[in-house]
């Protein structure tokens, strides 16, 4: 019997993404990474997210675990969009790994602390969950799966509405995001004797967590890392598609950008997404 379609996310309220949440666990449901009948996630698209490598995006301060082309980007995009939860552990696992990446010997040093970045009010609202904190989440129980000790604090909120990112460039998002984020009042007891590292589920030009390492900085709470799930060709700034999973995954984030564009993990707040 085929599948139903899923609405498009425009097409539901907060209760239809949290219905659509519950069906996701209770029912049978296509591979979200290339449509393969009655599984979540095929075990090509769960190969292809779990063997891609870690490594620095246009910011070397920032590690992404994988590509953003296909399969991953349609597992992010139903995660996100279609509230897929399921994947938020596959994918957290991924992000696990480009924290580690990220941070290299010093992910043993002390306590990890990842900090999400804050999904607008409107747009959880809309997809009825913040898919930023809950992969962030499965990220840190899959460090601690690994041995290290690692928690997840929301720390960071908007001080005024940004426009919306999609069609900007570099100069263009730069511009949007700066000073649009805070950092709330309990972020130095949630940070003692922990090395904050952010996390998101993309990135693209490098603004946002350029903008949230201000925020952080400026209330002297300077992160020396950040992580994603995936990067996209910082040469483009656009995204690719790919058939899954023909390509062998984590080809795409190239070690050659950080010896392209230097940028100092403590020079982070000057370089945009």
């Amino acid at each position: 019997m085929p599948s139903t379609p899923a609405p498009p996310p425009s097409d539901r309220g907060p209760l239809g993404h949290a219905l659509a949440g519950l069906l996701d666990v209770l029912l049978p449901a296509d591979c979200a990474g290339c449509g393969a009948v009655r599984t979540p996630l095929c075990p090509d698209c769960r190969h292809a997210l779990a063997a891609a490598r870690p490594g620095p995006t246009l910011l070397p301060w920032a590690h992404a675990a994988a590509p953003y082309t296909d399969p991953v980007r349609q597992l992010l995009l139903a995660h996100k969009e279609r509230g897929a939860l399921r994947l938020a552990g596959p994918l957290g696992e991924a992000l696990g790994r480009a924290v580690r990446s990220a941070l290299g010997p010093r992910a043993e040093r002390a306590p990890l602390l990842l900090v999400p970045m804050p999904s607008a009010r409107a747009a959880v609202r809309a997809r009825g969950h913040d898919p930023t904190l809950r992969l962030a989440g499965a990220a840190a129980r899959s460090l601690r799966r690994a041995g290290l000790d690692a928690r997840t604090a929301p720390l960071l909120r908007h001080t005024r509405p940004v426009a919306d990112q999609a069609g900007l460039g570099a100069a263009e998002r730069r511009r949007n995001l700066h000073g649009a984020l805070t950092v709330l009042p309990r972020a130095n007891r949630a940070l003692v004797g922990r090395q904050p590292v952010l996390v998101d589920d993309l990135v693209t030009t490098g603004a946002s967590l350029a903008e949230a390492a201000r925020a952080l900085a400026a209330s002297g709470l300077p992160a020396r890392a950040a992580a994603t799930v995936a990067a996209t060709d910082h040469r483009t700034g656009r995204t690719g598609r790919r058939t899954a999973p023909t390509r062998r995954a984590g080809a795409g984030v190239s070690r050659r950008r950080s010896r392209r564009r230097p940028c100092p993990a403590s020079a982070a707040p000057a370089t945009g997404r």
